[in-house]
């Protein structure tokens, strides 16, 4: 599996979304440990998540 590489980017817009309040807690440690936002961390964090995306191959039944 890839490791995750965090960079600096830039652009973005603004949306709202809900996470367990332990997971802002991780969030901000690794964030503050590699100097960059909690921001930006989510948005790479996604962008790895997407552009790794694997689909499973949905079985094909036999329809009578």
């Amino acid at each position: 599996m890839k490791k995750f590489q965090p960079t600096n980017k830039s652009e973005k817009i603004v949306i709202t979304i809900r996470i367990e309040d332990y997971r802002v807690e991780e969030l901000d440690r690794i964030a503050s440990k590699i100097n960059i936002s909690r921001n930006e961390l989510i948005s790479q964090c996604l962008d790895f998540a997407v552009k790794n995306l694997e689909f499973k191959k949905e079985k094909k039944t036999n329809s009578k």
